[in-house]
């Protein structure tokens, strides 16, 4: 077979290959934050004015959630990175570099999100 080639078929590679958990957990874990309002600032704290620990969420069981939420998230990135159909033909180099591009978005839109909204409160 020739490079590019499956099963006498070829189409052409998708640009977003590899990029996928990233793009759609991305966008899913920010329709999740909008949807929970947590406080941006801390007078939205509950504990604003007093002591203690508090969450930036209006339920604290998502003190626990988000931050799992956002570990599924960084890791599905990088399985999708580790999967033969991300690398669609291309040479060593591309697929290093988009691997890397991935996965330190989704790392740096994790540790963001989590460190800015869990340490708000406390």
């Amino acid at each position: 077979m020739f490079e590019g080639e499956r099963a006498g078929l070829t189409k052409p590679r998708s640009p977003l290959a590899g990029f996928w958990a990233l793009l759609v957990g991305g966008v899913l874990l920010t329709m999740l934050t909008v949807a929970l309002q947590p406080a941006t600032d801390v007078r939205g704290c509950s504990n604003y004015g007093g002591s203690g620990n508090g969450s930036a969420f209006s339920n604290e069981i998502w003190d626990l959630n988000y931050p799992l939420l956002l570990l599924v998230w960084l890791l599905a990135v990088v399985v999708e990175q580790l999967l033969p159909i991300t690398w669609d033909g291309r040479k060593a180099g591309p697929i290093v570099a988009r691997a890397l591009l991935a996965v330190t978005l989704a790392l740096t839109a994790s540790c963001g999100a989590g460190v800015k909204l869990l340490l708000l409160c406390h």
